[in-house]
This record gives structure tokens, C-alpha cells and sequence, in this order.
């Protein structure tokens, strides 16, 4: 008598496809964070001029770059939790 809601190969695949593309922005996100704060921190040992960006910068320049793909993955969690009430 439950009624499973089973998602279509083009569904199952869009929301594969958004997982991925925000998993990897994540990534590139904390490693655009991790290779500029070392340079800055070694930029100081080799130049005795200042590298350019701050620290918050450099932060808040990667979270921003995980920030766009996230509505992508924030709807397939919103779509999940919509599915759920409504089964």
C-alpha cells in the first residue's frame, strides 16, 4: 500500500551529474584556498614585496566558488525532503 517513488534514468542521472559538479567545485574551492595561502605564506620569504591578496580574500574567493555550484546540489536535497512529505 506505500507508493515508492522511483526516479527516471534522466533524473537519476541529472542528480549524479549535480552531485559531481558540486563535489569537484568543493574541491577545487579548498584547493584554490589551500595553493594561495602558501604562496602568501612563502611569497614573504622570497620577495620583499606584499603578495597581493589578503587572507579573508583568498577565503572568501573560495567560498564563493563552491557558493555557485551549491543551489545545484541544495535543490536535489530540497527535491528529496519535498518527495519524502509528500510520500
Amino acid at each position: 500500500m506505500s507508493e515508492e517513488v522511483k526516479e527516471t534514468p534522466a533524473e537519476n542521472k541529472k542528480g549524479r551529474l549535480a552531485k559531481d559538479v558540486s563535489l569537484k567545485s568543493m574541491i577545487v574551492s579548498a584547493l584554490w584556498i589551500g595553493i594561495l595561502s602558501l604562496a602568501k605564506a612563502f611569497w614573504g620569504l622570497v620577495s620583499d614585496r606584499a603578495f597581493g591578496l589578503t587572507i579573508n580574500e583568498i577565503a572568501l574567493s573560495g567560498v564563493m566558488l563552491a557558493a555557485v555550484f551549491s543551489p545545484v546540489y541544495l535543490s536535489i536535497v530540497l527535491d528529496k525532503i519535498r518527495d519524502i512529505k509528500v510520500g
